[in-house]
Protein backbone atom coordinates (compact mmCIF):
# COMPACT_ATOMS: atom_id res chain seq x y z
CA UNK A 1 0.00 0.00 0.00
CA UNK A 2 1.27 3.54 -1.03
CA UNK A 3 1.19 5.57 2.64
CA UNK A 4 4.29 7.02 3.31
CA UNK A 5 4.60 10.83 3.60
CA UNK A 6 0.36 11.59 2.84
CA UNK A 7 -2.22 13.32 5.43
CA UNK A 8 -2.17 11.67 8.58
CA UNK A 9 -5.80 12.27 10.72
CA UNK A 10 -5.29 14.43 13.77
CA UNK A 11 -7.94 12.17 15.25
CA UNK A 12 -5.51 9.25 16.79
CA UNK A 13 -5.24 9.24 20.93
CA UNK A 14 -2.40 7.59 21.45
CA UNK A 15 -2.98 5.97 25.16
CA UNK A 16 0.00 3.81 25.22
CA UNK A 17 1.73 3.84 28.38
CA UNK A 18 -0.86 5.74 30.18
CA UNK A 19 -2.98 3.00 31.52
CA UNK A 20 -5.47 3.34 28.70
CA UNK A 21 -7.85 5.42 30.08
CA UNK A 22 -9.37 9.04 28.92
CA UNK A 23 -12.65 11.05 29.41
CA UNK A 24 -15.72 9.17 27.79
CA UNK A 25 -17.99 11.02 25.79
CA UNK A 26 -21.47 10.69 23.80
CA UNK A 27 -22.26 12.23 20.58
CA UNK A 28 -24.89 12.91 18.25
CA UNK A 29 -25.35 14.20 14.74
CA UNK A 30 -29.11 14.18 14.06
CA UNK A 31 -30.91 11.87 12.06
CA UNK A 32 -29.60 10.55 8.86
CA UNK A 33 -31.50 7.98 6.08
CA UNK A 34 -30.47 5.33 4.09
CA UNK A 35 -32.97 3.20 2.07
CA UNK A 36 -32.56 -0.48 3.02
CA UNK A 37 -34.68 -3.12 1.85
CA UNK A 38 -36.77 -5.79 3.79
CA UNK A 39 -34.99 -7.99 6.06
CA UNK A 40 -35.34 -11.65 5.63
CA UNK A 41 -37.96 -13.73 7.07
CA UNK A 42 -40.48 -10.83 6.98
CA UNK A 43 -38.30 -9.22 10.02
CA UNK A 44 -39.50 -5.90 8.96
CA UNK A 45 -37.59 -3.16 7.35
CA UNK A 46 -33.88 -2.52 8.95
CA UNK A 47 -31.91 0.28 8.99
CA UNK A 48 -34.26 3.26 8.90
CA UNK A 49 -33.43 6.47 10.83
CA UNK A 50 -32.55 6.39 14.03
CA UNK A 51 -31.33 8.97 16.93
CA UNK A 52 -27.27 7.70 17.62
CA UNK A 53 -27.41 5.48 20.99
CA UNK A 54 -24.85 3.64 22.37
CA UNK A 55 -25.94 -0.16 22.62
CA UNK A 56 -23.50 -0.89 25.91
CA UNK A 57 -21.27 -3.96 25.57
CA UNK A 58 -22.51 -5.29 22.61
CA UNK A 59 -19.67 -4.40 19.95
CA UNK A 60 -17.13 -5.35 22.64
CA UNK A 61 -19.00 -8.73 22.83
CA UNK A 62 -18.85 -9.39 19.24
CA UNK A 63 -15.63 -8.68 18.18
CA UNK A 64 -14.60 -10.83 21.60
CA UNK A 65 -16.59 -13.69 19.23
CA UNK A 66 -14.82 -12.77 16.32
CA UNK A 67 -11.61 -13.72 18.17
CA UNK A 68 -13.06 -17.27 19.40
CA UNK A 69 -13.18 -16.21 22.83
CA UNK A 70 -15.23 -15.77 25.91
CA UNK A 71 -15.94 -11.78 25.91
CA UNK A 72 -16.56 -11.90 29.94
CA UNK A 73 -13.19 -12.71 30.86
CA UNK A 74 -12.36 -9.47 29.39
CA UNK A 75 -15.47 -6.91 30.33
CA UNK A 76 -16.25 -5.12 33.61
CA UNK A 77 -19.34 -2.36 33.08
CA UNK A 78 -23.00 -3.40 32.42
CA UNK A 79 -26.29 -1.89 31.01
CA UNK A 80 -26.89 -0.51 27.72
CA UNK A 81 -25.83 3.44 27.67
CA UNK A 82 -22.42 4.75 27.77
CA UNK A 83 -20.25 4.15 30.92
CA UNK A 84 -18.63 6.78 32.99
CA UNK A 85 -14.79 6.59 32.34
CA UNK A 86 -12.13 8.30 34.30
CA UNK A 87 -9.79 10.97 32.99
CA UNK A 88 -6.81 10.89 34.08
CA UNK A 89 -4.49 10.62 31.32
CA UNK A 90 -3.71 12.38 28.72
CA UNK A 91 -2.98 11.61 24.37
CA UNK A 92 0.60 10.70 24.07
CA UNK A 93 2.27 12.82 21.45
CA UNK A 94 5.21 11.84 18.88
CA UNK A 95 6.66 13.46 15.99
CA UNK A 96 5.95 11.88 12.77
CA UNK A 97 8.35 9.18 11.95
CA UNK A 98 9.22 8.36 15.49
CA UNK A 99 6.65 5.05 15.16
CA UNK A 100 6.20 4.37 11.52
CA UNK A 101 3.47 1.86 12.75
CA UNK A 102 1.17 4.62 13.97
CA UNK A 103 1.90 6.91 11.26
CA UNK A 104 0.55 3.72 8.78
CA UNK A 105 -2.59 3.80 11.06
CA UNK A 106 -3.32 7.56 11.25
CA UNK A 107 -2.60 7.60 7.27
CA UNK A 108 -5.23 5.05 6.60
CA UNK A 109 -7.88 6.99 9.14
CA UNK A 110 -7.04 9.80 7.08
CA UNK A 111 -8.18 7.93 3.91
CA UNK A 112 -11.09 6.72 5.46
CA UNK A 113 -12.29 10.37 6.83
CA UNK A 114 -11.85 11.62 3.10
CA UNK A 115 -13.75 9.08 0.97
CA UNK A 116 -16.85 8.83 3.68
CA UNK A 117 -16.72 12.95 3.85
CA UNK A 118 -17.19 12.56 -0.15
CA UNK A 119 -19.88 9.88 0.37
CA UNK A 120 -21.71 11.56 2.95
CA UNK A 121 -22.05 14.98 1.11
CA UNK A 122 -22.56 13.05 -2.66
CA UNK A 123 -24.41 10.29 -1.77
CA UNK A 124 -26.73 11.63 1.30
CA UNK A 125 -26.42 15.13 1.29
CA UNK A 126 -25.54 15.29 4.64
CA UNK A 127 -21.98 15.64 7.25
CA UNK A 128 -19.75 12.76 7.76
CA UNK A 129 -18.91 12.87 11.54
CA UNK A 130 -15.34 11.81 11.82
CA UNK A 131 -14.35 9.07 15.17
CA UNK A 132 -11.42 9.01 17.24
CA UNK A 133 -9.07 6.15 17.06
CA UNK A 134 -7.30 5.45 20.57
CA UNK A 135 -4.46 3.30 20.63
CA UNK A 136 -3.74 1.20 23.60
CA UNK A 137 -1.55 -1.46 24.74
CA UNK A 138 -2.70 -4.47 27.35
CA UNK A 139 -6.47 -2.63 28.13
CA UNK A 140 -8.52 0.05 27.61
CA UNK A 141 -11.57 1.73 29.20
CA UNK A 142 -14.32 2.92 26.94
CA UNK A 143 -18.23 3.96 27.15
CA UNK A 144 -18.63 0.39 26.44
CA UNK A 145 -16.37 -0.42 29.08
CA UNK A 146 -13.23 -2.01 30.27
CA UNK A 147 -11.63 -4.72 27.41
CA UNK A 148 -8.15 -6.25 27.06
CA UNK A 149 -6.42 -6.41 24.42
CA UNK A 150 -7.56 -10.19 23.85
CA UNK A 151 -10.72 -8.79 22.32
CA UNK A 152 -9.40 -7.16 19.22
CA UNK A 153 -9.67 -3.94 17.24
CA UNK A 154 -13.15 -2.57 18.00
CA UNK A 155 -16.03 0.00 17.89
CA UNK A 156 -17.77 1.56 20.88
CA UNK A 157 -21.01 3.60 19.55
CA UNK A 158 -21.15 4.98 22.83
CA UNK A 159 -18.07 7.57 22.17
CA UNK A 160 -17.92 6.60 18.52
CA UNK A 161 -14.60 5.67 18.88
CA UNK A 162 -11.99 3.17 17.46
CA UNK A 163 -9.74 1.34 19.73
CA UNK A 164 -6.70 -0.84 18.47
CA UNK A 165 -3.82 -2.10 20.09
CA UNK A 166 -1.14 -2.10 17.83
CA UNK A 167 -0.10 -5.66 18.64
CA UNK A 168 -3.00 -7.03 17.04
CA UNK A 169 -1.48 -6.97 13.83
CA UNK A 170 1.52 -9.11 14.69
CA UNK A 171 -1.49 -11.90 15.58
CA UNK A 172 -3.10 -11.20 12.53
CA UNK A 173 -0.06 -12.34 10.93
CA UNK A 174 0.96 -14.98 12.85
CA UNK A 175 -2.02 -16.63 14.39
CA UNK A 176 -4.27 -15.89 11.60
CA UNK A 177 -1.67 -16.15 8.59
CA UNK A 178 -2.59 -12.74 7.30
CA UNK A 179 0.30 -10.74 6.55
CA UNK A 180 0.63 -7.65 4.94
CA UNK A 181 -0.21 -3.53 5.17
CA UNK A 182 -3.59 -3.63 3.26
CA UNK A 183 -4.38 -6.78 5.60
CA UNK A 184 -4.31 -4.25 8.45
CA UNK A 185 -5.65 -1.34 6.38
CA UNK A 186 -8.78 -3.74 5.98
CA UNK A 187 -8.99 -3.94 9.63
CA UNK A 188 -9.26 -0.67 10.30
CA UNK A 189 -11.57 0.52 7.47
CA UNK A 190 -14.01 -2.39 8.82
CA UNK A 191 -13.89 -0.97 11.85
CA UNK A 192 -14.94 2.68 10.38
CA UNK A 193 -17.69 0.84 8.55
CA UNK A 194 -19.18 0.12 11.68
CA UNK A 195 -18.54 3.75 12.80
CA UNK A 196 -20.44 4.62 9.67
CA UNK A 197 -23.35 2.38 10.10
CA UNK A 198 -23.88 3.94 13.73
CA UNK A 199 -24.15 7.45 11.81
CA UNK A 200 -26.45 6.46 9.83
CA UNK A 201 -28.65 4.51 12.83
CA UNK A 202 -28.57 0.99 10.99
CA UNK A 203 -26.72 -0.24 13.87
CA UNK A 204 -29.46 1.14 16.39
CA UNK A 205 -31.81 -0.66 14.20
CA UNK A 206 -30.40 -3.81 14.18
CA UNK A 207 -30.20 -4.37 17.81
CA UNK A 208 -33.81 -3.09 18.55
CA UNK A 209 -34.98 -5.52 16.28
CA UNK A 210 -32.47 -8.40 17.37
CA UNK A 211 -34.21 -7.98 21.03
CA UNK A 212 -37.91 -9.77 19.86
CA UNK A 213 -35.95 -12.38 18.37
CA UNK A 214 -34.53 -16.45 18.86
CA UNK A 215 -30.80 -16.50 18.95
CA UNK A 216 -30.45 -17.92 15.67
CA UNK A 217 -32.14 -15.16 14.27
CA UNK A 218 -30.52 -12.87 15.93
CA UNK A 219 -27.30 -13.49 14.79
CA UNK A 220 -27.91 -14.00 11.70
CA UNK A 221 -28.95 -10.36 11.87
CA UNK A 222 -25.15 -9.40 13.02
CA UNK A 223 -23.97 -11.45 9.93
CA UNK A 224 -25.33 -9.16 7.96
CA UNK A 225 -24.19 -6.08 9.78
CA UNK A 226 -20.65 -7.41 9.77
CA UNK A 227 -20.92 -8.56 6.21
CA UNK A 228 -22.04 -4.50 5.65
CA UNK A 229 -19.04 -3.65 7.51
CA UNK A 230 -17.16 -5.49 5.30
CA UNK A 231 -18.55 -4.19 1.79
CA UNK A 232 -18.05 -0.80 2.89
CA UNK A 233 -14.32 -1.51 3.34
CA UNK A 234 -14.14 -2.31 0.42
CA UNK A 235 -16.36 0.79 -0.65
CA UNK A 236 -13.03 2.95 1.37
CA UNK A 237 -10.51 0.86 -1.10
CA UNK A 238 -12.56 1.61 -4.04
CA UNK A 239 -12.44 5.12 -3.43
CA UNK A 240 -9.50 5.77 -2.33
CA UNK A 241 -7.70 4.49 -5.04
CA UNK A 242 -9.63 5.99 -7.76
CA UNK A 243 -8.75 9.44 -5.81
CA UNK A 244 -4.90 8.57 -4.42
CA UNK A 245 -4.00 5.28 -6.31
CA UNK A 246 -2.84 4.06 -3.11
CA UNK A 247 -2.70 0.28 -4.40
CA UNK A 248 0.13 -1.98 -4.63
CA UNK A 249 0.39 -5.04 -6.54
CA UNK A 250 -1.14 -7.48 -4.43
CA UNK A 251 -2.88 -5.64 -1.76
CA UNK A 252 -6.48 -6.50 -2.52
CA UNK A 253 -5.19 -10.13 -1.86
CA UNK A 254 -3.93 -9.21 1.03
CA UNK A 255 -7.34 -7.69 2.23
CA UNK A 256 -9.30 -10.87 1.34
CA UNK A 257 -6.95 -13.13 2.72
CA UNK A 258 -7.62 -11.12 5.46
CA UNK A 259 -11.31 -11.53 5.37
CA UNK A 260 -10.88 -14.75 4.96
CA UNK A 261 -8.99 -15.63 7.70
CA UNK A 262 -11.93 -14.34 10.08
CA UNK A 263 -14.34 -15.93 8.32
CA UNK A 264 -16.89 -18.06 11.46
CA UNK A 265 -16.55 -21.37 10.00
CA UNK A 266 -12.66 -20.88 9.75
CA UNK A 267 -12.14 -19.51 13.33
CA UNK A 268 -14.55 -22.09 14.75
CA UNK A 269 -13.33 -25.04 12.59
CA UNK A 270 -9.66 -24.42 13.70
CA UNK A 271 -10.66 -24.35 17.65
CA UNK A 272 -12.79 -27.44 17.53
CA UNK A 273 -12.99 -28.92 14.72
CA UNK A 274 -16.44 -28.57 13.75
CA UNK A 275 -18.78 -25.23 12.89
CA UNK A 276 -22.49 -24.65 13.58
CA UNK A 277 -23.77 -21.85 11.52
CA UNK A 278 -26.35 -20.76 13.94
CA UNK A 279 -23.85 -19.77 16.66
CA UNK A 280 -22.04 -17.47 13.27
CA UNK A 281 -22.09 -13.63 14.09
CA UNK A 282 -19.67 -12.20 11.68
CA UNK A 283 -20.25 -14.36 8.29
CA UNK A 284 -18.38 -17.55 6.84
CA UNK A 285 -14.38 -16.67 5.19
CA UNK A 286 -16.19 -17.11 1.41
CA UNK A 287 -19.13 -14.38 2.68
CA UNK A 288 -16.80 -11.67 3.99
CA UNK A 289 -14.44 -12.12 0.89
CA UNK A 290 -17.68 -11.88 -1.04
CA UNK A 291 -19.33 -8.87 0.50
CA UNK A 292 -15.28 -6.87 0.48
CA UNK A 293 -14.90 -7.55 -3.15
CA UNK A 294 -18.49 -6.07 -3.89
CA UNK A 295 -17.93 -2.79 -2.05
CA UNK A 296 -14.54 -2.22 -4.13
CA UNK A 297 -15.98 -3.57 -7.45
CA UNK A 298 -18.96 -1.22 -6.84
CA UNK A 299 -18.24 1.18 -5.35
CA UNK A 300 -21.96 2.54 -3.78
CA UNK A 301 -23.81 2.10 -0.55
CA UNK A 302 -26.61 0.76 -1.97
CA UNK A 303 -24.41 -1.64 -3.26
CA UNK A 304 -23.48 -2.86 0.55
CA UNK A 305 -27.01 -3.72 1.40
CA UNK A 306 -26.94 -6.90 3.15
CA UNK A 307 -30.34 -6.84 4.35
CA UNK A 308 -32.38 -7.24 1.82
CA UNK A 309 -29.78 -9.71 -0.06
CA UNK A 310 -31.63 -12.65 -1.53
CA UNK A 311 -28.13 -14.49 -0.60
CA UNK A 312 -25.27 -13.58 1.78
Amino acid sequence: MRWRGRRQSSNIEDRRGTGGRARGGFGGLGRLRIPMGRGRKGRGRVGRSAGLGGFGLIAVVVIAMFLGVDPTQFLTGGGSGPVSVPSQSTSRQLSPGADPLRDFVAVVLADTEDVWHAQFRRQLDAAYREPNLVLFENGVESACGYAGSAVGPFYCPGDQKVYLDLGFFQQLKQRFGAPGDFAQAYVIAHEVGHHVQTLLGISQEVRKVQRGLPEAEANELSVMLELQADCFAGLWANHAERTKQILEAGDIDEALGAASAIGDDTLQRQARGYVTPDSFTHGTSDQRQRWFKRGFQEGRLEACDTFSASAL
